[in-house]
């Protein structure tokens, strides 16, 4: 089962539980450890949206930019 499909698996039952007729605090935890499962899963999935947007640009990002200098840029405090 793919990580979407449980998401919306998950979606479909935070909406189904509370009209089920299971005792309060049974809902209680039920809604809790499914919103807890979709923040890792939601996690998950942008983290690895993430990982396939670096290895698309060649594991650079494409608005760094780095500029080396040979000239001085600050005075060393000695009196000459």
């Amino acid at each position: 089962m793919s990580k979407e499909t449980i998401v919306f698996i998950s979606g479909v039952l935070l909406i189904i539980v509370p009209f089920l007729g299971i005792p309060l605090q049974w809902r209680e935890y039920v809604i809790a450890a499914l919103g807890v499962l979709l923040i890792f899963i939601g996690y998950a999935l942008r983290r690895g949206m993430y990982l396939r947007h670096i290895e698309r640009e060649g594991g650079e990002r494409a608005t760094d930019s780095f500029v080396e200098t040979t000239n001085k840029l600050f005075d060393d405090g000695t009196v000459q």
